[in-house]
């Protein structure tokens, strides 16, 4: 079960809401009814006498037998010699001469005084007004300071025994992670054998990978398979305005976990907290800072038999301070990356154990052109097949569907409402023919997989390549052809029209963005040699805004130099390549403008048409869909596959 006491704070605050809401309609209901009811549903009686006029005058002519004044209202009542009753409101107060006329005709006078009961209509609904709003008021006050009291409690969620696990079965892949992180799962449930042996299981476990890897599914998957309390929080949960309150949060979150013992506390984002202390804008963060020191005090103040395991999940290990990541506190890192080949696979199935799949699907297929892909990133990309499936009236989900999904994905969205004119269309055209012929007569480029000039997403034109095995290391000469592949475009509108335009902006922020990574990072330069200089990152420390330049005023001018000469040499070898391929570009601009979008296949046709013969050996000729891929565009930072879009 979950014993939340978020959760709990949450449903006593709604219960005196509610219960206000209902005393208030119904005091507005009985109020309401009180006054209006009565008159509504009292019956007019007829009256033999109507006014005070009428009255007198059958006084005088002796034909009223009694009567009743009310000295409080002036209300006159009573009966004729007729045996008719009569009632009409009287002068108030009365008039006594009137009196005495009535006495000598004869007339029963009789006087009702006025009530001394304090029981009355009106007092009993002031007094039960009075009572029900001073008990609204109390009950108000008692949440507000209920509220107060419990700021400083912890707002983790707290998973037993008894609620549904998740256990490793339902992580798919992630082996290696798995195994590394099976000691606790071990020592949390036999803990003898560790401490007979002298041995100390890690207090602390920071899972670090990209967003999506699944980091929190494997903390909980590690309470599970160890049948222990569980308790979950946010690190943006010990945050608030008022200064001390994350610290007491945090030493209410370790004694709860200690009264649940043995137990596992898990902060997701925990860099929100564990931020490196004095290096805010303007100075540090007082809230932060103090939830920070109470939870390095907490962390290394940990008895020797408590059994409580720290995990904590981040995406940004380099922001954390060195305090909270030394011994004794977080004393193991297990990174968990993109998942590999043979990890998309099974992670896809689970994702499409529920689908109704077509019997020519294969995921295997699907799983090595996916390459880059996180977890989450795969879950969407089955559940966007299946809605693609779904809008074109498909009782199952084919091939073509995940197709779609993924180019959806990586490319974006089919843009309808964007026409281009016939002049755009073809130079389109031929901007995206250039990437295309260069990406398949270059020996280390990636194959291409497909062209289209129909706009998509945020481009007019995309061009799609697909390496055929995944790639961790990058060689010189593969970023070459990287660079010369992108300056196709460029170079193809400058050879047939003579002059530029705008849809290479995107590939010359790409370029310049690589061509200054291999000057700086990777030591490429001949002129600079094997030095290389941090990248320059935005600015997310104070640290960062502060951080001096390491390298000279004519360092940056040779770094700059280099930078344009790679640029300007892959131009030179891209328009060289063009010129000798010309008759292929016109080919493969010809087939676009008919067909809007076409395969790697049919370009490598029409290359080789052209060319009488292959362009030169060991290069993948044909990529087929859903063929092996890899890579992105900016080594080694391969999150995404490779494409290039042209820019207007």
């Amino acid at each position: 079960m979950e014993n939340s006491p978020q959760s709990k704070n949450s449903s006593d605050s709604k219960k005196p809401d509610n219960l206000r809401s209902i005393l208030i309609a119904g005091v507005v209901i009985l109020v309401l009814a009180l006054l209006f009811l009565p008159g509504m549903l009292a019956k007019p009686t007829s009256s033999a006498v109507t006014n005070y006029t009428q009255f007198m005058n059958d006084v005088s002519h002796h034909k009223v037998s009694n009567a009743v004044i009310d000295v409080t209202s002036g209300n006159i009542s009573g009966k004729l010699t007729n045996g008719k009753s009569y009632s009409f409101s009287g002068p108030l107060p009365s008039i006594n001469a009137d009196q005495v006329t009535m006495r000598n005709d004869g007339v029963n006078v009789t006087y009702q005084p006025p009530s001394n009961s304090i029981f009355t209509f009106g007092n009993i609904l002031l007094v039960a007004i009075l009572v029900i709003g001073g008990f609204m008021m109390y009950r108000a006050a008692k949440g507000q300071m209920a509220g107060v009291v419990s700021m400083g409690r912890t707002r983790a969620k707290l998973y037993t025994a008894e609620r549904p696990r998740t256990t490793f079965a339902d992580v798919a892949g992630y082996q290696g992670v798995k195994q590394e992180i099976s000691e606790v799962v071990d020592f949390l449930k036999a803990p003898g054998k560790y401490r007979e042996i002298g041995a100390r299981i890690p207090r602390g476990i920071l899972l670090v990978g990209p967003p999506g890897t699944g980091k929190t599914l494997i903390a909980r998957a590690v309470a599970g398979e160890a049948g222990v309390p569980f308790l979950s929080v946010s690190g943006s949960d010990f945050m608030e305005m008022f200064v001390g309150v994350g610290a007491s949060r945090v030493r209410d979150l370790f004694q709860t976990a200690r009264k649940q013992s043995p137990a596992i506390i898990f902060i997701d984002e925990i860099d929100s907290i564990g931020r490196k202390r004095g290096a805010g804008l303007g100075g540090g963060h007082d809230e932060r800072e103090q939830t920070l020191n109470q939870l390095l005090s907490e962390m290394d103040g940990f008895d020797v038999n408590d059994d409580l395991i720290m995990m904590a999940a981040t995406n940004r290990p380099d922001i954390l301070d060195l305090a909270l990541l030394r011994p004794g506190r977080f004393d193991r890192q297990i990174v968990v990356p993109l998942p590999d080949l043979e990890e998309r696979l099974p992670i896809l199935a689970v994702h499409c154990k529920d689908m109704r799949l077509s019997p020519e699907v294969d995921l295997e297929l699907v799983a090595r052109g996916t390459p880059g892909m996180s977890g989450a990133d795969l879950a969407n990309l089955v559940n966007e097949a299946a809605l693609h499936a779904v809008r074109r009236g498909s009782p199952m989900i084919d091939m073509a569907d995940f197709e779609s999904a993924r180019d959806r994905e990586l490319m974006g969205q089919r843009r309808e409402s964007t026409v281009l004119s016939i002049d755009e269309k073809e130079r389109v055209a031929y901007h995206e023919a250039g990437h295309a012929v260069l990406a398949y007569v270059l020996a280390e480029a990636d194959p291409l997989h497909k062209v289209t000039i129909l706009p998509t997403g945020m481009a007019l034109g995309v061009t799609q390549q697909l390496p055929l095995e995944e790639r961790h290391i990058y060689s010189k000469s593969s970023i070459e052809d990287r660079l010369a592949v992108r300056m196709g475009g460029r170079v193809a509108e400058l050879i047939v029209y003579g002059d530029l335009s705008t849809g290479a902006s995107n590939d010359l922020q790409g370029n310049t963005e690589l061509a200054r990574k291999m000057v700086r990072e990777w030591g490429f330069s001949s002129r600079l040699g094997p030095m290389a200089w941090g990248s320059e990152g935005v600015v997310f420390l104070g640290e960062d805004l502060m951080h001096s330049r390491d390298f000279s005023e004519s360092t940056a001018t040779v770094v700059d130099e280099e930078v344009s000469r790679i640029l300007q040499e892959q131009e030179e070898r891209a328009m060289q390549m063009l010129l000798q391929h010309k008759e292929g570009l016109d080919k493969v601009t010809k087939l676009l403008l008919e067909k809007e979008t076409i395969s790697g296949e049919e370009v490598g046709h029409l290359i080789e048409e052209a060319n009488g013969g292959p362009v030169h050996e060991g290069k993948a000729a044909l990529v087929p869909h859903f063929t092996p891929q890899g890579g992105g565009l900016v080594p080694p930072n391969n999150d995404k596959i490779a494409s290039f879009k042209s820019d207007v």
